[in-house]
C-alpha cells in the first residue's frame, strides 16, 4: 500500500528511477532524489534517483528496461530523449522457479450454461459466422432482419444475435500458416462455450470453403449449427429468407439451456492489457495477477498473450515453465517474431505506442515487464498458437500479436469465456460472445471514462487499496459477470466490430 503523501515511488531497492505519482514541476523537491527535478515530469513518468552514466542500465522493477542515451542526472525526466533499448542477454533459467500454487478447496460455483462437450459458457448467443469477408454483409442483414421481426421474443434463455465477420478468407493461400490460422480461429468460434448454436455463411467460391470447416466432423457436438451458401441459396434476399428459418431452429435448441451451478475451474479468462500508462505494471496488472493466481488455485484456466509484448520479459515467465520444454516453446515464438518484424520490415520495439508514451512508457522491456505482471505468480503450464484450443487449466500463453482486437479474437477462439482487460490511457471495446471487464489503471481516467470502466485499481496508488484487496475484489466480479452480470461494454452493445482475424502472409 502506497503512501497517499508520497509523490514518488519506487518499485524496486534496485532501481535507479522513481515514478511520479503526481505532475511535478522542475524545481520541485521531491522524497528519495537528492536534487531538485531538472524539469517538469508528467504523472506516472520516470526521474532518476542517481546520477546514471551513458551506456549504463535503467532499472526499474529491478530489472534492465534500457541503457541510458546520455549522461542524466539526479532529478532528470528519463523518457525516450535519454532512454533507449540495451542487447542485454537474458538468462533464461527455464523451470528454475515453477513450485506449484496452493490449491483452494473452498468450493465455488458460477451460474453457467453447460455444452454437452464439457465447457460451461458465461454467455448464451447465437452465432452467425461467416467464412469470408463476402458473405459478411449477408450475415449482417440477416441478424437485422431476425431483430425487426422479434424472432427472439420466444426464447427467453438465448441472449442475442452476434453476426462474425471479417476481412478475409479468400484472395490467399488454400495451406499454410495463414490459412491454418484462420481455420483455428473460425473453428473455435464455431464450437465456444458462449454460443448455444451456430449459423456458419460462406459465398460458396471462396478459399476458406464452407465444406472444410463442417467436412469429416460435427462442428459442434450439440448439433445446435446449420450452414449454407449464399451462391447455392440463390442470392441474398433467398439467403436471409432460409437464415431466418435456421435462426429460428437453432434458437429452439439454445433456449433449451438454462443456467445453472458450475465450478469455478470451468472459467477461462483471457488477460489483455491496451493503452498502458506508467500505471499498468504496479496497479491493474499485478491485480489481474492476484485473481489470475485465485483462479488457478480454484483450477481454472488463464491466458497471458500478445508475445511481442512479453518482449524483455519472456525470461521471467521461462523461469515459471512447467518443464523446460514448454520454456522453449515460448522462446522458440518469440524467435519466430523477430523473424516475422524482420521480414516485413518491423522491428519489435516497435511499441510502445504514442499513446503508452505520453502515459510514461519509454521501451518495450519497460512496457513487456509491466505486461507480464497480468500473470501473477502461477507457474506456466503451457504455450500455444494462435487460437489453438487451450486443454490444460492453469496458467498458460497463446502466441497473439499485441494488437487488443486480434489477440483477444485469438483468446477467444482458444475457449476463453471472459476476458479482462486493463488500460490507462482508456478504451472502449467489447468481444461479443465473450464479456469483457475494463480495469482502469489510475483513478483520473476512471473518472474521465467511468461509463466504459468496470473497476478502479488507481486507489492502490493512493493507498485506499492493496493490489492483494483489488485482486480479490476482480475475482469476485469475474464470477458475477460469468454468472451474468452485465459489463459496461455489454450494456454499451460493444462486440460487433472486434472480431480481428490475424492475417498472416500474403493477399493475392
Amino acid at each position: 500500500m502506497t503512501d497517499c503523501n508520497l509523490k514518488t515511488i519506487r518499485l524496486q531497492a534496485a532501481d535507479n528511477v522513481l515514478i511520479a505519482l503526481d505532475a511535478l514541476k522542475a524545481g520541485d523537491l521531491v522524497d528519495g532524489v537528492a536534487a531538485p527535478l531538472t524539469a517538469d515530469v508528467a504523472r506516472g513518468h520516470k526521474i532518476a534517483s542517481a546520477d546514471i552514466a551513458a551506456g549504463q542500465n535503467v532499472l526499474r522493477y529491478g530489472q534492465i528496461i534500457g541503457q541510458a542515451l546520455t549522461d542524466i542526472a539526479v532529478g532528470d525526466h528519463v523518457h525516450s530523449h535519454n532512454l533507449g533499448m540495451s542487447t542485454h542477454q537474458q538468462d533464461y533459467g527455464f523451470a528454475q522457479s515453477n513450485a506449484a500454487l496452493p490449491v483452494i478447496h473452498e468450493p465455488r460455483t458460477f451460474l453457467g450454461y453447460h455444452r454437452q462437450d464439457g465447457q460451461v459458457g458465461t454467455r448464451n448467443y447465437i452465432g452467425i459466422l461467416t467464412s469470408v469477408n463476402c458473405s459478411g454483409s449477408v450475415a449482417r442483414f440477416i441478424a437485422e432482419a431476425a431483430e425487426k421481426s422479434g424472432l427472439l421474443d420466444d426464447y427467453p434463455n438465448v441472449d442475442g444475435i452476434v453476426p462474425i465477420v471479417h476481412g478475409t478468407g479468400c484472395g490467399m493461400s488454400s495451406k499454410g500458416e495463414g490459412y491454418d490460422t484462420l481455420f483455428r480461429t473460425l473453428a473455435g468460434y464455431g464450437q465456444h462455450a458462449n454460443f448455444g448454436g451456430v449459423l456458419l455463411i460462406g459465398l460458396g467460391c471462396e478459399v476458406m470453403q464452407v465444406a472444410d470447416l463442417v467436412e469429416g466432423r460435427k462442428l459442434r457436438v450439440d448439433g445446435a449449427y446449420r450452414y449454407m451458401t449464399i451462391q447455392h441459396s440463390g442470392g441474398t434476399r433467398k439467403t436471409i429468407e432460409k437464415g431466418l428459418e435456421e435462426l429460428r431452429g437453432i434458437a429452439a435448441m439454445a433456449n433449451q439451456v438454462e443456467r445453472q451451478p458450475a465450478p469455478v475451474s470451468k472459467i477461462m479468462v483471457g488477460m489483455q492489457c491496451g493503452g498502458s500508462d506508467g500505471y499498468s505494471g504496479i496497479t491493474a496488472n499485478p491485480a489481474l495477477g492476484y485473481a489470475s493466481d485465485l483462479l488457478v488455485r480454484h483450477g481454472g484456466t488463464t491466458i497471458l498473450s500478445e508475445t511481442s509484448e512479453i518482449y524483455g520479459a519472456e525470461h521471467l515467465l521461462t523461469r515459471r515453465a512447467l518443464t523446460p520444454e514448454v520454456g522453449e516453446k515460448l522462446i522458440e515464438r518469440v524467435h519466430w517474431w523477430e523473424e516475422y518484424c524482420a521480414r516485413n520490415g518491423g522491428e519489435m520495439d516497435n511499441n510502445p505506442s504514442p499513446g503508452n508514451k505520453r502515459g510514461g512508457l519509454t521501451t518495450i522491456l519497460e512496457k513487456s515487464l509491466g505486461a507480464v505482471a497480468k500473470g501473477g505468480t502461477a507457474p506456466l503450464v503451457d504455450v500455444y498458437r494462435y487460437a489453438e484450443k487451450i486443454d490444460k487449466p492453469g496458467l498458460v500463453f497463446m502466441d497473439s500479436p499485441g494488437f487488443d482486437p486480434c489477440s483477444v479474437t485469438g483468446q477467444v477462439a482458444s475457449g476463453a469465456n471472459l476476458i479482462v482487460f486493463t488500460t490507462g490511457r482508456g478504451s472502449v471495446s467489447g468481444y461479443k460472445p465473450t464479456p469483457c471487464l475494463k480495469l482502469a489503471t489510475n483513478s483520473e481516467m476512471y473518472a474521465r471514462l467511468k461509463d466504459d470502466m468496470d473497476l478502479n485499481c488507481g486507489d492502490i496508488i493512493t493507498g485506499e487499496a492493496s493490489i492483494e484487496s483489488k485482486g480479490r475484489e476482480l475475482f469476485e466480479l469475474m464470477v458475477r459477470v460469468a454468472s451474468g452480470e452485465e459489463t459496461k461494454s455489454e450494456e454499451l452493445g460493444f462486440g460487433g466490430a472486434e472480431f480481428v482475424p490475424w492475417q498472416i502472409g500474403a493477399v493475392m
